[in-house]
């Protein structure tokens, strides 16, 4: 049984790409301050894409360390492709190219002089616009905030930028990310790079589309209902929303500090699931300014005994069945698993639709009073027709007891899980949805897990009949992002994870 234990942990190693780390992240989160690295780590990578504008971040980190290309190189090619790319799906709504030219060439001068920037020294990204970036227009999607220039970084800009990432630009959002549809009244309407007529989800959609279509190493999106889960299913691409209190939301719009904000983390969003644990890695803990981040150690993923682990699948939430595809999908991928892991059976958690309904009932039991002030503050005086403001002020009595319920709800999830250690399941019942299609009930399979805030990963396992990506939810227990990220390397590996699209 050790011989097998120590192969499993072999394979988990070589798919990951993460080498001998195990003596390094476990303790991160409880000795390390503000979310520093230690100096000379890096992340080995295992990516055998040969197309530079795809490769992994991770992949090129190690190219650019041992002068295999320049971060200009990268640079130029990543603005090259934004400029090919952008009119035909409105993705990056601000660039900031003479800066990021600069800051690589300084990148370049610091390799040839031996010293290192970080564990992404000149490797380019993009940022959601819902982020604060420093002298970077950054208005949330709101009219208010339409020419907003903010003097610092969002904590999370800051932590990869500390780590040498060269910001290119911010991607499109709806309006204070409150939409499933990418869509706001100052950029418009950002599309998919698969298929033009269709959206890329929301509210991270243009982080989404811009790294589906190769114009960006990665982006840190935000999730408060499914907002790196669905747009990562829909454009093909890897993404985690990692558990809450992991990551701090600091210089965020909508930020930490009520009870709306306690659903929402930010999460990166990238091509590869290896890039995942490496930005985890720079973004998670305290920044001693988001009271709601706790210093938990983020486990590594190669430190992962598959064998050990026991998963449970569902492919319906009997509300919104997906279509064939996406519930094939989750069988093939729980029939794939069969063979690794200990047990693997079909079981759903018998409160999950409830738990849904009362998280939705509790979003709008102030009257979306919470909405209304974040309006108001901005200083917005016409908003998005996708921005939902709508709801019935509910008694203090309701209120109180629409937490209990919801808490007695997240009780039983955990109950359930006792069985279980990761879930399989649908993001959403269809591929990428028409730009004019509307949301309807029980589409989405995600925001049962910003409710009881547990991690879920995303990543590609199948294609939808109209040749679309389709991606498998794996859901864990709360800060064991360590086990979902090797059961997401493990099902890329076994079915291919991100392609790009053919036709843009």
């Amino acid at each position: 049984m050790k011989k097998q234990t120590t192969n499993n942990r072999r394979k988990f190693i070589t798919t990951l790409g993460i080498g001998s780390l195990g003596s390094v992240l476990p303790v991160y989160g409880q000795l390390l301050p503000e979310g520093v690295v230690p100096p000379g780590r890096h992340f080995p990578s295992t990516d055998e894409t040969e197309e530079l504008l795809y490769m992994s971040a991770t992949k090129v980190a190690e190219m650019i360390r041992n002068k295999e290309i320049t971060s200009q190189e990268l640079v130029e090619m990543c603005l090259d492709r934004i400029d090919a790319v952008n009119p035909k799906i409105n993705a990056v709504v601000q660039i900031a190219r003479e800066r990021a030219l600069v800051e690589a060439k300084a990148a370049d001068e610091a390799v040839r002089s031996g010293k290192s920037l970080g564990l992404l020294h000149g490797v380019p990204m993009t940022i959601k616009d819902s982020f604060e970036t420093a002298g970077i227009i950054s208005t949330a999607g709101t009219m208010g905030r339409k020419n907003y220039m903010p003097g610092t970084d969002a904590t999370v800009v800051k932590r990869l930028r500390d780590e040498g990432a060269i910001l290119l630009g911010k991607t499109n959002t709806p309006e204070f990310t409150m939409s499933s549809l990418t869509f706001n009244l100052i950029y418009g309407q950002t599309l998919n790079p698969y298929d033009l007529t269709r959206h890329p989800s929301g509210s991270s959609g243009g982080a989404a589309a811009i790294l589906a279509a190769g114009g960006s190493f990665f982006d840190i999106g935000t999730d408060s209902g499914g907002s790196v889960r669905a747009p990562a299913h829909v454009c093909g691409l890897a993404s985690i929303k990692p558990t809450s209190g992991r990551i701090p939301q600091t210089g965020h719009l909508p930020g930490y500090g009520d009870r709306y904000g306690s659903y929402q983390q930010p999460g990166p969003m990238a091509r590869r699931v290896e890039d995942l644990y490496l930005l985890l890695s720079i973004l998670s803990g305290p920044d001693h300014l988001d009271a709601s981040i706790s210093p938990v150690p983020l486990n590594d993923p190669a430190d992962v005994d598959l064998s050990k682990l026991r998963i449970a699948y569902y492919t319906t939430n009997d509300v919104a069945d997906p279509i064939p595809e996406i519930k094939q999908m989750v069988v093939d991928c729980a029939n794939e698993l069969k063979p690794s892991v200990s047990n693997v059976a079909e079981a759903r958690p018998p409160v999950l639709n409830e738990l849904s309904e009362k998280r939705s009932e509790l979003n709008s039991a102030d009257g979306k009073a919470h909405l209304k002030r974040l309006i108001k503050a901005c200083g917005t005086k016409v908003i998005s027709p996708n921005l939902n403001i709508s709801g019935d002020v509910v008694s203090a009595d309701q209120y109180t007891r629409l937490v209990e319920e919801i808490d007695a709800l997240k009780s039983k999830m955990l109950q359930f899980m006792d069985d279980y250690d990761i879930m399989l399941c649908p993001v959403t019942s269809t591929a990428a949805m028409k730009v004019d299609a509307e949301r309807f009930p029980g589409h989405w399979y995600t925001s049962e897990y910003n409710a009881t805030g547990w991690p879920a990963a995303v990543v590609r396992a199948g294609t939808s009949n109209e040749g679309l990506p389709l991606g498998i939810q794996i859901v864990g227990k709360p800060w064991t992002e360590d086990k979902v990220l090797a059961v997401a390397a493990h099902l890329e590996e076994k079915f291919g994870g991100y392609s790009k699209p053919e036709n843009i």
